[in-house]
């Protein structure tokens, strides 16, 4: 086997396993830290050996093993005693002799769950509680969740480690909650299930929301959907369910070259996740409660129905923006509005409708450059659509916009 086939082995396992990995591997001290460094020892290994002896028969498995026997070193070492106690045999609770018990394909979903649900504790700053998420469950870096939230890299770093320093210290139990903990947990496991899934909307190609399982995107979608499984009157969670179905559905018009919304052709979207996630927004508004994730989808299904109607119906979703940002003024839902303003009411007014403090928020800037563009004011929108293709993680996105610039900056 080349080099080139084990490192394909390995990214899949990464994107496929991280998540499970890490809960198995840090559920018997809850150190996330020594579990995260122990899994990544685990895959410089597998580059070094997979490439010579073959990528073993379990993946995963080789994985868990190789990062508990670095776990092992760890809590044996000097360095290790002095710092805290040591217990008579942390192994003890994941015996190394059978790794593959930990893999039981049935408990899949819930170990992930479970770990999120651990992430979403009350004694972790709620800041850092879906960041924290995004990266120990769906594996996302530091720099790219900063991204996604429009700070800085370096902020976000020490964000995440005073979490994982914080699970350890107060040796918060890898459980998912009772029913009495359950509802103050559970927003904040649905802002990382969709967070996981917003990026991938933004991302490179390597994060393109695809319907495939092994992808973020589908990860994503397979959480949700478990979770309306496993909670099926919960509204909110029945939201985020139809919404990531609903958005996912318009995957197969998302390619390399990127396609704005209105000019993509709705007759190639997936009409089975059109129809999953209109029945999941039915069975949540059947209910009395209305949150984020039931207007977000709803905000969806009304992009999904141009498939039937063939036109935008431009002051719903000016409702619904209306009413998301008073629900949750996210920076997203702020620019969605003054978009959806300026469409209706004027470029301008679009521009005096868009969120300040938004200076790392690509699609703030993208906005900013197409209602510049939309005003007449040329010069100002080339400086914007630059800034926006900067901010840009997708090279599709990015060559859209820097075409956008350019012909703003040469108009013949």
């Amino acid at each position: 086997m080349n080099t080139t086939e084990a490192r394909a082995a390995a990214e899949r396992a990464a994107r496929t396993s991280y998540g499970r990995l890490v809960v198995i591997l840090a559920a018997p001290t809850g150190d996330l830290m020594l579990a995260e460094d122990a899994l990544s020892d685990a895959f410089e290994r597998a580059l070094r050996t997979w490439p010579e002896h073959g990528v073993p028969a379990n993946p995963d498995g080789w994985l868990l093993a190789v990062a508990r026997n670095r776990q092992r070193d760890v809590w044996k070492s000097a360095a290790h005693r002095t710092r805290a106690p040591l217990p008579a045999d942390p192994g003890d609770t994941a015996p190394l002799t059978s790794p593959l018990d930990a893999l039981d394909p049935d408990a899949i979903g819930e170990r992930r769950l479970e770990l999120l649900f651990v992430c979403a504790h009350p004694a972790i700053d709620a800041a850092a509680r879906t960041p924290l998420m995004l990266q120990v469950v769906l594996g996302l870096d530091a720099a790219r969740i900063a991204r996604a939230y429009g700070v800085g890299a370096a902020a976000m770093a020490k964000r995440l480690v005073r979490a994982k320093r914080r699970i350890a210290d107060t040796r918060i139990p890898f459980a998912v909650p009772g029913r009495g903990d359950l509802a103050q947990r559970l927003p904040g496991v649905l802002e990382a299930v969709y967070g996981g899934y917003a990026v991938t909307l933004t991302g490179g190609p390597e994060e393109a929301p695809l319907r495939s399982p092994d992808s973020l995107a589908g990860e994503a979608h397979y959480l949700a959907v478990t979770l309306a499984t496993l909670l099926p009157d919960e509204p909110e969670v029945l939201g985020l369910a139809a919404l990531i179905s609903l958005s996912l559905a318009r995957s197969p018009t998302r390619r390399a070259d990127f396609v704005p919304l209105a000019e993509q052709d709705p007759a190639a979207w997936d009409t089975d996740l059109i129809a999953d996630g209109e029945a999941y927004l039915r069975r949540a508004s059947a209910t009395d409660r209305l949150g984020r994730f039931q207007l977000e989808a709803a905000v969806q299904a009304v992009h999904c129905d141009r498939r039937r109607t063939a036109v935008m119906d431009w002051q719903a979703l000016r409702t619904l923006y209306s009413a998301l940002v008073l629900v949750a003024p996210t920076l997203g839902a702020q620019v969605a509005l003054a978009a959806t303003v300026g469409r209706l009411d004027g470029p301008e007014a679009g521009l005096a409708a868009l969120p300040d403090g938004a200076d790392l928020f690509q699609p703030a800037w993208a906005t900013r450059a197409h209602l510049l563009a939309a005003a007449g004011r040329g010069e100002e929108a080339a400086v914007a659509f630059d800034r926006a293709a900067v901010l840009a993680v997708d090279p599709g996105t990015r060559r859209h916009l820097n075409d956008r610039a350019a012909e703003f900056r040469d108009p013949r």
